[in-house]
């Protein structure tokens, strides 16, 4: 049967998949639409299977956001160069409104929903494997759900942050979610630390005390170190930190201002906590060489 421009033309329009892929699948199902829709996803199948072992530590925060609820979700992929392809731009916009819209509380979760096109999340990253030729994973999700006032960031892609005020305004909540982006807090406030935190802070100011400081009354060491400890807790809490749009301000004295206090917030980096494999690829030819 010959292929037409057309019938390809029309399967890239209902797969996404390649020219070259459609006419393939075409002439495999002897011009049949379905049938090729059919045989494109189980070689998406393999290939995403196939590479699914491969390290993905780039990639992209997606943001999707209605009113009193966000979510934030990380995609990755083998490369920088991959995570700017627009099937990947698109794929991460559609993965992020499926997660708002679905209300799914996790990345495993969100696999088996289906986005506004019709596949499942799952789905739509095999076909997106198969196109881009690199492993691409949906690792993370997180989401804030009806927030009184919802703030949310994204910092070129890269990095996203969700914040839920009480009191305030949006104006108020974007600007500490920039904050949250820039200076990544651990907590919301130096009452969040743990105890155990504190504990071993303490010991490490003892530990590092010089001999002249260790002569001085107890009374005034505790000082010493409680005040040592006191600056360390500012620095990993955000209502601590100097506020980035007012640096004559903390974040907390912000918040006061406006009546405002953090009820939670949420920060995810691209491929933070992902062992990244760093090539050399002189050794690699060396080594093919038997020169190493």
């Amino acid at each position: 049967m010959e292929i037409t421009a057309a019938m390809v033309k029309e399967l890239r329009e209902r797969s996404g998949a390649g020219m070259m892929e459609c006419k393939k699948a075409l002439t495999q199902n002897n011009g049949d639409i379905d049938a090729s829709i059919e045989w494109l996803r189980k070689q998406g199948l393999a290939k995403a299977d196939k590479k699914a072992d491969r390290v993905a530590a780039e990639g992209r925060i997606a943001l999707a956001q209605d009113g009193r609820n966000g979510v934030l979700v990380e995609i990755n992929s083998e490369t920088d160069f991959v995570a700017k392809d627009e099937n990947f731009l698109k794929f991460s916009d559609e993965v992020a409104q499926t997660a708002l819209k679905s209300g799914a509380k996790d990345a495993e979760a969100l696999k088996t929903a289906k986005t506004s096109h019709g596949p499942t999340v799952e789905e739509g990253r095999q076909w997106l494997v198969a196109k881009v030729g690199e492993n691409v994973q949906v690792r993370r999700l997180v989401r804030t759900d009806n927030a009184p006032v919802l703030g949310a960031y994204v910092h070129g892609g890269r990095i996203g942050v969700l914040v839920a005020l009480e009191g305030g305004d949006a104006e108020l909540a974007r600007g500490i979610a920039m904050h949250i982006a820039a200076m990544n807090p651990q907590y919301v406030a130096p009452e969040n630390v743990p105890a155990e935190f504190v504990a071993k802070e303490k010991e490490i100011s003892l530990a590092q005390m010089s001999d002249k400081d260790k002569q001085k009354p107890a009374e005034i060491q505790e000082k010493m170190i409680a005040g040592k400890i006191k600056k360390t807790l500012n620095e990993i809490s955000l209502t601590g930190q100097p506020f980035v749009l007012d640096t004559n301000v903390s974040v907390g004295d912000a918040l006061a201002k406006a009546k405002a206090k953090v009820l939670s917030f949420h920060r995810i980096a691209v491929g933070e906590g992902i062992e990244k494999v760093v090539e050399d690829y002189a050794a690699e030819v060396m080594k093919q060489a038997g020169l190493a």
